[in-house]
């Protein structure tokens, strides 16, 4: 069984082309369908939980580029 976060990245893949139109809102997917486009990521996630309460649900801001973000640990390293 495919992961959760594997399947919802999937469905936010296929429908991007047409969630471009609402770039910089925010979506919410369920499983592999796209529940709602809102404006803040605050309304996003309440109606996420409001529908589907404690299941697995997916929110992403829409964008056409996604920005690499990079987390570096400063590590002391002993000879």
């Amino acid at each position: 069984m495919k992961p959760q976060l594997d399947i919802a990245m999937e469905a936010y893949q296929r429908h991007l082309p047409e969630l471009l139109a609402n770039q910089g809102k925010f979506v919410l997917i369920f499983g592999d369908a796209v529940i709602g486009v809102y404006d803040t990521y605050l309304d996003a996630l309440a109606a996420g939980y409001e529908k589907y309460g404690m299941e697995p649900f997916f929110v992403k801001q829409i964008q056409a580029v996604e920005n690499a973000q990079f987390f570096t640990r400063d590590i002391l390293c002993q000879s």
